[in-house]
């Protein structure tokens, strides 16, 4: 059963190390993920599970001790998906999973195993609910960790340019978020999202099968959008 949730944003830029000069703009959600993370601990979960985007329109799992880096983005930094060594070495973590790992790591957490979850990008809604229907029943107490992105279409030098219909999609997001709506989270528009370059709709999708049922409250910590972005961090629980 699930107990506990923090969303988080997944862009590497979170790691100071890879933001540089840039880390100060995100302190604040740094700070806002901190605090979710914080949530999941008092929550005293026997699992955590992690979920976030990969490309394509399946599921890859992550055992704990996966290991992660940023060495792509020139900084020589590795994480693991909590302590141990991964069983599947050759496959890393893709970046989203690597941000919650860093986050894991710059938290101490050690209250529970921990496992990822990889989401396709494309995978159907009704699958995404049943996928975190399952993973609720994965021990008697999950607590998730679901990384992802608003839209990229925020301002003229966001990713995606700007696009009028994306800070009220991303209203409705935290709006569900902040209220722990799961009814909201499953019914958002799969062709919008992928239009606006949605990163978090499949995983927030997981959240919404997960909490089914579970009665959780929501609270949102952090709502910006410093790069054209939309970065939102909330809390269940």
């Amino acid at each position: 059963m699930l107990v506990a949730a923090a969303v988080c944003p997944c862009p590497p830029l979170l790691v100071p190390e890879v933001a540089a000069g840039a880390a100060p703009e995100l302190d604040a959600a740094r700070a806002a993920c901190r605090d979710a993370l914080g949530v999941l601990a008092a929550a005293r979960p026997g699992r955590l599970v992690v979920v976030g985007p990969v490309d394509g329109a399946g599921l890859e799992p992550y055992p704990q001790g996966t290991p992660g880096s940023f060495r792509g983005f020139g900084v020589h930094l590795d994480v693991r998906l909590g302590p141990g060594e991964g069983a599947d070495a050759e496959r890393p973590l893709p970046y989203a999973l690597a941000v919650a790992a860093w986050l894991l790591e710059r938290t101490g957490w050690s209250d529970a195993p921990v496992e990822g979850l990889g989401v396709g990008d494309e995978l159907a809604p009704a699958r995404c609910v049943r996928t975190g229907r399952d993973v609720a029943e994965r021990a008697e107490r999950v607590a998730l960790l679901v990384m992802g992105d608003a839209s990229a279409c925020r301002t003229l030098k966001a990713p995606g340019y700007l696009d009028e219909r994306a800070a009220p999609f991303d209203a409705e997001v935290a709006r569900a978020l902040g209220t722990a709506d799961p009814a909201a989270l499953a019914a958002l528009d799969t062709g919008l999202a992928h239009e606006l370059k949605v990163s978090g709709r499949a995983p927030w999708q997981v959240l919404a099968g997960a909490a089914e049922g579970a009665g959780l409250g929501g609270s949102l910590l952090y709502e910006d959008a410093p790069y054209g972005v939309g970065y939102l961090v909330a809390a269940w629980s």
